[in-house]
């Protein structure tokens, strides 16, 4: 039963990787999308799509698009995210959300990881010290109940159900551990990292994270 549940993770990945690949080899796609991008896109993210500090996360950052799927960014364009100040944009339809998805995937420098990390184990811990962790180490950036830049922080709305309701316990593992290059999202993982957090150390803050999105999902 392993071995046919890693079969099929490696197939899952392998398809995922294909499309991705076939997405930005469009160079007619990738046109459309940049285009697309300008119009609706670049005011908050800026034109390069490299983002705006305390109000706008880098979409072309490598570590992003190595870990988000074509699912999360298709439906995070779509739904947009509650609570900050990322609106949907479900009436640009799925074409031209997908040309918008092959123009920022020509900028990825980093091999497709997103099936790999989305196939990982869920997270067990406790929510308890997770809270410790996150508002030792994270609410800083984060604020107090990871409200993000709504809260005046300088780092996204992680406690938010918009990316946690798309966001699996994989993606966010890995970007815990391993930060984002040229932000201000820093590794928690490692001698050199801003904290050296343990595996569970990060699970437990992954579970208190997922108790803020019931939170909120008991209060719709």
């Amino acid at each position: 039963m392993i071995k046919r549940k890693r079969h099929l993770y490696s197939v899952l990945a392998l398809c995922a990787l294909m499309g991705n690949m076939a997405e930005a080899a469009d160079p007619a796609k990738i046109e459309q999308g940049k285009q697309l991008y300008a119009q609706n896109c670049a005011v908050c993210h800026q034109a390069d799509a490299i983002g705006k500090p305390g109000f706008a996360p880098s979409l072309s950052n490598p570590e992003f698009l190595s870990l988000a799927s074509d699912k999360f960014i298709l439906s995070t364009m779509r739904d947009g995210r509650p609570g900050t100040g990322m609106p949907p944009f479900s009436h640009l339809g799925r074409e031209k959300g997908r040309a918008i998805l092959a123009y920022l995937r020509s900028f990825a420098k980093l091999p497709d990881r997103s099936a790999q990390v989305d196939a990982e184990l869920e997270s067990h811990g406790d929510p308890r010290l997770g809270d410790q962790w996150f508002h030792s180490i994270c609410s800083t950036c984060h604020g107090n109940n990871g409200d993000g830049y709504a809260a005046g922080g300088t780092g996204t709305a992680i406690g938010k159900i918009g990316l946690l309701s798309k966001a699996s316990d994989g993606f966010l593992r890995a970007t815990i551990k391993e930060g984002r290059s040229n932000t201000r999202m820093l590794g928690f993982r490692g001698p050199k990292a801003l904290a050296n957090l343990s595996d569970q150390e990060i699970d437990d803050i992954i579970v208190y994270l997922r108790t803020l999105a019931k939170q909120q999902e008991s209060a719709k």
